[in-house]
């Protein structure tokens, strides 16, 4: 193998930028040409390319975001679409494709694969909802991002002696919330993953209260409840001064943490190894310390839960 073409999708996570090093100067040390993909699958179809060398990854370890880019391509989910982006590669000579991104980049990668073009792809997502890996690049960073936010918060909280309902991203899983607040101490976490009981969290804020408590931090994933109504219900039912803090996109930007720069690094090298060993349609994933793979058709119809016993445990601490 001697091209290959390397693609950033779907949302960015801290650590994109490590895992592209990796690849690149991996791939350079075999004595392979890197095709760089602007945007995703918009830029196979556009034929947005560039060529990539060590100067194009100088610097970029320490640094959030993508400098590849990121879009959405509606194009490229009809089989037309699809097409042209295979003959576009084939066009450049390129012999396989590595993509870092979440769920939507593996299901993407997967149909180049169909089309008779090898793929290995990267989980790179903060959301960390990839089965068959016990992180993704970026949720290392952005849980470590939410708990720096809520010690901050909590500082007000307790100055005023309010209720802090803070809301973080997760529409479809729970993973940076229950982890966030189990390590920033947060007295209720809600997630998706279980049906919210709005009477317990009530009786567990006047219980703190009855003993002196001066504020309550509730975490909640967005897509668990609606955060502003849930806060007034609190508020009502509590009586007590309750506001809403709403992290946003705050917590996909700033640079990764030293975690997520490693297990980036391992799996970019890791990627191309698969490649020039001849393997296809494989996704990466960590197990501990070492990084394993997988089918990718296999692997996107498993499904990824939250750590029980984690969730247990905030329940009993948050006491």
């Amino acid at each position: 193998m001697k091209k290959i073409a390397l693609l950033t999708s779907g949302g960015d996570a801290p650590g994109m930028n490590a895992a592209i090093r990796a690849v690149v100067r991996t791939a350079i040390y075999y004595d392979v040409e890197v095709l760089g993909v602007r945007r995703g699958y918009t830029g196979l179809i556009e034929k947005d390319f560039i060529r990539m060398n060590l100067g194009s990854v100088a610097d970029i370890i320490q640094r959030g975001g993508t400098v590849l880019l990121t879009a959405r391509c509606d194009e490229f989910l009809t089989g037309q679409g699809q097409e042209k982006a295979v003959a576009n590669l084939r066009e450049e000579e390129v012999e396989g494709v590595i993509a870092i991104g979440g769920d939507g980049t593996f299901r993407g990668a997967l149909e180049l694969d169909k089309l008779g073009m090898p793929t290995i792809c990267i989980p790179g997502t903060i959301d960390n909802d990839i089965p068959c890996t016990t992180a993704t690049i970026g949720f290392d960073t952005v849980v470590n991002t939410v708990v720096d936010a809520i010690n901050k918060i909590r500082d007000t909280a307790t100055s005023h002696e309010r209720i802090f309902v803070i809301e973080v991203m997760g529409r479809k899983s729970g993973f940076i919330a229950l982890e966030a607040g189990l390590a920033s101490g947060a007295e209720s976490i809600l997630i998706p993953e279980f049906p919210i009981n709005i009477d317990a969290v009530v009786k567990n804020i006047k219980r703190g209260n009855r003993r002196g408590k001066k504020h309550s931090i509730i975490v909640i994933a967005e897509g668990a409840a609606d955060a502003m109504q849930l806060t007034k219900e609190i508020m009502e039912k509590s009586g007590l001064e309750t506001r809403l803090s709403i992290l946003g996109y705050i917590q996909r930007g700033g640079g990764p943490s030293a975690q997520d720069r490693l297990l980036a690094s391992r799996m970019g090298a890791e990627a191309v190894n698969l490649l020039l060993r001849g393997e296809r349609k494989k996704m990466l994933g960590v197990d501990g310390e070492k990084i394993r793979n997988f089918d990718i058709d296999w692997a996107i119809n498993q499904s990824k839960t939250i750590n029980l016993d984690d969730y247990r445990l905030a329940g009993i601490l948050s006491i």
